[in-house]
């Protein structure tokens, strides 16, 4: 009877098992899932800490925000919205209420008759919600009593607004909601509008279509029964610019008349002290240089302290003359002006500081631009800062120096060698100018204080006295190294940034790649602040800075550090006291913790923990990491889907370097079975082994859903030689994928190496130089070297010589330099040897790689007999970004890769391809 009652248990328990067993099979992801799929945005927590909220939004559908009590108690939902905003008290919650989804798919004509968006506001004490429709934006007032939305104006004011250019566009309401009151008090025609810090003034600008109310207006919010006092206004008045000194009380405003052409006229600095009857005009154009002129197109900016006022100002000549309006006239048949009035010619000239199509997309900017000034309302002293010759200058708030800059100098350079500027230390009180720094490719940094600026070049960091101008060279006598180690362009090797300044300038701290070192600014020597921690274990500190306000450290002061084991791949949570040496962890594991935020008023950290197979939810806990608590719960979205498993893998090239990569084993693996493998690929993706894959759909593709399809996923480390990326790429990828077979993981008979963009070019360049793999998709890749190096890259305008001789390409020379380089590192010359079926992938709108590269490569299979297919997505950038086409790539990659890696039926567009019938 013991012997039959212990078989019956060990049967009871193998039945069991299998049971498990067959439990655990999840299920392979589908196309919609990923359209269903939410992600975390906006996340915040309210300023008591009581309250964390963020939106989730699909990669296709409505939104939503979740609201969740700290404590974990309670949980809200806000269907239909997005972008929270948590009143300061925490008691409210406002979200766009957004259109929904239904809506976006309708007509163009069907749109202009639907819905726009509005607003959701939450009470966190009560639950209840609260709907308003046609609101564009909203914000709460600092004491948390009010809440002031501006609705969207009538289309049909709009178009009228459109077609009568001599009226200013006009306002919309606005609505000043007390906060738990049923009706707010609204205000028509508003196109723009600020609350003071202290919430008892709320600045309006009236921008009437009948322009007899037009102005400023300044309404008193602690007694709602006055009415508003008017600052600035007239019949042809506009006003805007608004800046509220949150240190006195001032306001700050642009205003003027109007031409009897709509234009703004003549534009002058007003300022408003609370108490008084009306604005004060304290600059004018007459009182700035010869021929300059306050601009209307402008940003004001208070110094913190409210001592000094910034505003932008430019000279006459840069301002275009105003196009006459010539009536109309029978033209002249053979009049050379009337024809050349139609021409469209633009001149290039060899010697233009910035080639054409880079002046193009400068012009918006340049148009407008303005150069800083100072205004002393104390003093009612103004002083010109920057200039053409040096038009860019970094507010400071220290009372005395500024850091301006100019990259004049160097921008025909520009096209082939990088960004150069020169610095110049500017001092506030006379706006002299003093160069102290030329060539510079880096950022310096001045101290907050504005004593010492800081920078890097050539491997080492220096520090100056402002005021003396004397530098000294701070990390020569280190053996540690401060330029970056895995540095692999052929530009100058950079540092690793600035970690901050203590006590304003009583001392600078820098990184190394792994530790946080600090350099007295005056007298003492140099020491690390991590102990050498990190450079021992591989782990890269980094302060996480939390209060964004902050322009220094304060002795003592608890600072939160990230720290990335730069070998293991998991990034860890510990903290130090500034300025005192020595780390201690808050929280270690194989996970990526990432720090968002801090309540101002609460010992109170959001953070969110995840790896390949736990999504990033929102967490609290204390400032030592005690008791974590989980509120979000997106990850269940990943429950029954074979999700599939990351681990390290490392290999070496085939010249011996070191190197580290990442497979994703398929879900449901099964161990000795060999399965199809997807190669993906850039630079470096080692260090995403604890990353949650982003889920959407994408030209790039979704790991998970590969992998619970029954892929395994292989993400390499590729390391470049300069002068031969191509072959660097090669020699990395080989040995790495062999290493797969070898293990027994990878079906030598199904695998796809894929890339886009730059791992585009390595894919095409890759099948040139060997047979391993299966096939191949290169999106988006430079095929021939020598005609790309002066192409252009149509987002930015800039010539594409630069990426070669400097940048990611990696040439390291002109074409005329190193011409051989540039064949030889050029698939289109070699296609001849390719093997391996390609699938290319391009936008012809591609901003970024011309992309009549594709068809080169594509034209030269074609003519060799190599099979290659083209999918070339109609007015689509880089990356396609119309849902239909990144529908319609996911797609048809999934069956390219379906059929050549496991054999299934091929679709129609690979067997015969998709004739043109017409768009």
């Amino acid at each position: 009877m013991k012997i039959l009652a212990g078989r019956f248990l060990l049967a009871l328990f193998l039945s069991l098992c299998t049971l498990g067993l067959a439990a655990q099979e999840n299920r392979a992801m589908e196309v919609t899932d990923i359209m269903k799929f939410q992600q975390i945005e906006s996340p915040s927590v309210s300023q008591n800490g009581l309250w964390v909220v963020h939106a989730a939004v699909p990669d296709r559908g409505d939104p939503r925000v979740l609201v969740y009590s700290s404590d974990g108690q309670v949980q809200y939902e806000m269907a239909g919205s997005k972008e929270p905003l948590i009143s300061n008290d925490g008691l409210w919650i406002a979200a766009v209420k957004a259109v929904p989804a239904s809506e976006q798919m309708l007509s163009a004509k069907e749109k202009n008759q639907g819905s726009k968006t509005g607003m959701l506001l939450l009470n966190t004490s009560t639950g209840e919600e609260f709907s308003y429709e046609n609101v564009k934006s909203f914000t709460f007032s600092n004491n948390s009593r009010w809440l002031i939305y501006h609705h969207h104006g009538k289309e049909a004011e709009k178009k009228e607004d459109e077609k009568n250019q001599k009226k200013l566009q006009a306002g919309s309401t606005l609505t000043i909601l007390e906060l738990g009151k049923a009706e707010g008090d609204s205000i028509a025609f508003v196109s723009a509008f600020a609350l003071d810090s202290i919430s008892q003034h709320l600045a309006y600008v009236v921008a009437d279509t009948g322009q007899l109310e037009n102005g400023i207006y300044s309404l008193g919010l602690s007694a709602r029964s006055a009415s508003p006092l008017t600052l600035y206004a007239g019949s042809s008045s506009w006003a805007g610019e608004l800046s509220w000194n949150s240190r006195t009380g001032q306001l700050a405003f642009l205003a003027g008349v109007t031409t009897d052409k709509g234009k703004k006229g003549e534009t002058g600095l007003y300022l408003w002290r609370p108490g008084a009857r009306e604005a004060e005009r304290v600059l004018s154009d007459e009182e700035l240089q010869k021929e300059w002129k306050i601009w209307h197109s402008n940003k004001l900016q208070w110094s913190k302290d409210g001592q000094r006022l910034f505003l932008g100002t430019k000279p006459g000549s840069e301002i275009p003359e105003p196009e006459e309006e010539k009536p109309d006239s029978l033209k002249s048949l053979y009049s050379s002006e009337d024809i050349l009035a139609e021409r469209t010619v633009d001149v290039w000239h060899w010697n233009d500081p910035y080639i054409n199509t880079h002046q193009k997309k400068r012009w918006e900017s340049e148009k407008n631009r303005t150069y800083t000034g100072v205004y002393y309302p104390d003093e009612d002293r103004f002083v010109q800062l920057a200039d053409p010759k040096m038009p860019d200058i970094r507010i400071p708030e220290n009372p005395h120096t500024a850091l301006g800059s100019s990259s004049l100098p160097y921008a025909k350079r520009m096209t082939w060698d990088g960004r150069y500027s020169d610095y110049y230390l500017v001092n506030l009180s006379s706006g002299k100018k003093e160069l102290v720094l030329s060539e510079q490719q880096g950022s310096p940094s001045l101290s907050p204080d504005g004593k010492y600026l800081s920078w890097y070049e050539d491997g080492d960091w220096y520090l100056m006295d402002a005021h003396s101008l004397e530098s000294r060279n701070l990390t020569s006598e280190l053996e540690v190294p401060f330029a970056d180690e895995d540095w692999d362009y052929p530009e100058d090797t950079p540092g690793y940034g600035v970690a901050g300044w203590l006590d304003s300038s009583e001392a600078l701290l820098l990184y190394d790649k792994y530790d946080i070192w600090q350099f007295p600014a005056v007298t003492g020597s140099p020491f690390c602040l991590t102990g050498g921690k990190g450079r021992e274990e591989k782990l890269q500190f980094r302060i996480r800075e939390l209060d964004l306000g902050k322009t220094c450290l304060e002795s003592g002061e608890q600072l939160f550090l990230s720290a990335y084991h730069d070998l293991e791949k998991y990034t860890a949570v510990y903290q130090m006291k500034a300025g005192k040496p020595g780390v201690s962890p808050l929280s270690v594991g194989l996970k990526k913790y990432n720090l968002l935020a801090k309540s101002k008023e609460a010992d109170l950290l959001l953070f969110t923990r995840q790896s390949y197979t736990e999504y990033p939810d929102l967490w609290v806990t204390d400032l030592k990491f005690r008791n974590p608590r989980k509120l979000s719960d997106l990850n269940a979205q990943t429950r029954g889907i074979a999700w599939g498993e990351a681990e390290l893998v490392e290999w070496s090239s085939l010249d011996g370097t070191p190197l580290q990569g990442i497979l994703i084993k398929p879900g449901n693996y099964e161990a000795g079975k060999k399965y199809p493998v997807l190669v993906y690929y850039y630079r470096f993706f080692s260090n995403r082994l604890y990353d949650f894959n982003r889920v959407e759909l994408s030209h790039r593709p979704c790991f998970p859903f590969y992998a619970s399809n029954g892929y395994a996923i292989f993400l390499p480390d590729i390391r470049f030689d300069i002068g031969n990326p191509g072959y660097s790429a090669t020699k990395c990828l080989v040995p790495g994928v062999q290493k797969l077979i070898d293990s027994g993981i990878a079906d030598p008979g199904a695998i796809c190496l894929h890339g886009h963009s730059w791992s585009g070019y390595q894919t095409a360049f890759a099948i040139t130089r060997t047979d391993l793999f299966t096939c191949a998709i290169a999106g988006a890749p430079v095929a021939n070297m020598t005609s790309a190096y002066s192409g252009i890259r149509w987002g930015s305008g800039l010539a594409r010589q630069f990426q070669y001789e400097k940048s990611q390409s990696r040439i390291g020379g002109s074409l005329w330099e190193a011409r051989d380089l540039y064949i030889e590192n050029s698939p289109v010359f070699f296609a001849d040897r390719i093997e391996t079926p390609l699938l290319i992938m391009f936008g012809d709108e591609d901003d970024a790689v011309p992309w009549y590269q594709g068809i080169e490569l594509y034209l030269a299979m074609r003519r060799l007999e190599k099979e290659c297919h083209f999918l070339q997505y109609r007015d689509e950038p880089h990356h396609p970004r119309k849902y239909a086409n990144k529908l319609d790539c996911t797609l048809k990659y999934k069956e390219y890769l379906d059929h050549y890696l496991k054999g299934e039926p091929a679709a129609d567009w690979i067997l015969t391809g998709v004739p043109y019938k017409g768009k």
